[in-house]
């Protein structure tokens, strides 16, 4: 009986099938996403009110708010602000 797989990682298999890299961006959108709205609701900032901050519409705060969705560092760096956090990015 092979013991090939006793000791491996998560990291290590889903490496392997190659979604880890799509899975961890994934949950780092989902943890800016869900940061956002909790400092949002925190002011009891409303979509419209943030969309009119940011000057633009309330379907883009909504894919602001949505990991599914891709934004730009520059659009979530003024939202941040607008909240009174900032966007710190490191490489590791």
């Amino acid at each position: 009986m092979s013991k090939a797989h006793i000791g491996s990682s998560l990291d290590n298999h889903l490496t392997s099938d190659a979604p880890f890299e799509e899975t961890q961006m994934l949950a780092v959108k989902e943890v800016v996403a869900s940061q956002l709205a909790a400092a949002m609701q925190k002011q009891s900032l409303s979509k419209a009110r943030l969309a009119i901050l940011l000057k633009t519409s309330r379907s883009q705060v909504d894919r602001l708010l949505n990991p599914s969705r891709d934004v730009t560092l520059s659009t979530l760096q003024r939202a941040a602000a607008l909240v009174g956090r900032k966007v710190q990015i490191e490489l590791v």
